[in-house]
């Protein structure tokens, strides 16, 4: 534990999140070995730290670190780049040059976003991983090199081999030794911890007291979602601290800062689509339902008219079509509880102004929908099913325990 405090404290470290403390223990465990490394992890969770980490506890710490940004160099160059050229190699090569893996002989280099690297160049990487040889543009002799290989990206690696973006012996030679780093959404208490961190810094950068939170901007910052990670909040720390004037921050003014948070001040509870992927947005969560509603009450007003059409004398809608009016929700709690009511009616085949009202419906209820409701009824929905145990239904429903309590005070649910 003393060496793991001892590591964040000589990199900037901020956290003490399980997840995060693996991927620091995996980077000193493996740096005196020469395995290759591939962290993987969304951008702005600071993976360029991790390689300074494995190179300072390496045997190869007083020879070179070269951190390269395969995405940033054009195509066309990144091979000259890595492995160098050779003059007149092609138009505007006016001399030799050594490549990164010739500079860095004997070191380390980290290949950030190392997805991005095109084909052709993922073979020459792939034989210097292999055998320590490569070859310089405009050259045909191997030349040697001794090179620690780590590699980053932010993209699903396994999925850019099954599409052909990215080449299955590669990936695997890389990732000898896999290192994820976490996002910020499941670091909890990280991100308070980072928040303060940051306030202070900007507090000394620009001779003013440190921001601070309070409970309510606490919460949310503890449930956002934060797609660009510990970036984001850094960059929205150092927004606050420089154009808001008072010195402890609420909800109200935290909203101005958080993206989709303009025109609500509370958050919604992380709604969770029937595909598992999870919604980042109360917009996407309130289009998707109306969506689906609407999609379901068209469907349900063509079987009306069928099961009209077909009733010849049948002046009532019988009990086999209420089933099948019922099973059209049966892909949605939601939808299926508030539809589960539905019984045999009767209906008139009279006039036009009669069989209009029938396509008033969509509008009547799509008028009565709230998001609100919807949300306390999964919410209340989960607590039943689970006997009352909130760890459980907090699970079921995608968040927090922390914020399923909120939640149950806010709705009365107590009870």
């Amino acid at each position: 534990m003393k060496e793991l405090q001892s590591v964040k404290q000589r990199f900037g470290i901020i956290g003490n999140h399980e997840g995060l403390n693996r991927a620091i223990d995996i980077a000193v465990q493996v740096a005196p070995t020469d395995l290759s490394v591939l962290i993987t992890g969304e951008s702005g969770t600071g993976k360029e730290v991790f390689p300074q980490v494995i190179h300072t506890f390496s045997l190869r710490k007083h020879g070179s670190y070269i951190a390269v940004n395969c995405g940033a160099i054009p195509e066309g160059t990144i091979d000259s780049e890595l492995f160098g050229h050779e003059k007149g190699a092609f138009t505007g090569a006016s001399d030799s040059r050594k490549g990164y893996f010739e500079v860095a002989n004997g070191g380390t280099i980290f290949l950030d976003e190392v997805a991005e690297l095109p084909l052709s160049t993922q073979v020459r990487l792939l034989r210097v991983l292999e055998s320590g040889e490569f070859i310089r543009v405009g050259s045909s002799k191997p030349q040697k090199t001794d090179v620690r290989v780590i590699a980053a990206t932010n993209v699903d690696i396994i999925q850019a081999v099954s599409s052909g973006r990215f080449r299955e012996d590669l990936f695997y030679r890389l990732n000898t030794v896999p290192v994820r780093i976490p996002p910020l959404r499941e670091r909890g208490e990280d991100i308070i911890l980072l928040f303060r961190k940051f306030s202070v810094d900007f507090a000394e950068r620009y001779r003013m007291p440190a921001i601070r939170p309070d409970g309510q901007a606490r919460e949310m910052l503890l449930n956002y979602y934060w797609p660009g990670n510990v970036r984001q909040l850094k960059n929205i720390t150092e927004q606050i601290s420089v154009i808001e004037k008072e010195r402890e921050v609420n909800a109200a003014m935290l909203s101005h800062y958080l993206p989709d948070f303009q025109s609500s001040g509370r958050l919604p509870v992380p709604v969770r689509s029937p595909d598992g992927k999870g919604f980042n947005t109360e917009r996407e969560i309130l289009y998707k339902v109306l969506f689906d509603m609407k999609s379901d009450m068209h469907d349900l007003k063509n079987l009306v008219y069928d099961l009209l059409s077909a009733g010849g004398e049948q002046d009532n809608l019988t009990e086999s079509g209420a089933r099948a009016v019922r099973n059209l929700f049966n892909d949605s709690a939601v939808r299926k509880e508030a539809f589960e009511s539905v019984q045999p009616v009767q209906v008139s085949y009279g006039s036009a102004r009669e069989n209009r009202a029938i396509e008033d419906t969509e509008e009547v209820i799509e008028e009565s929908l709230s998001l609100t409701d919807r949300e306390k009824e999964l919410i209340k929905k989960a607590l039943d099913k689970n006997n009352g145990k909130r760890k459980i239904a907090a699970a079921e429903l995608g968040i927090s325990e922390r914020t399923l309590y909120r939640k149950i005070k806010e709705y009365g649910l107590d009870g």
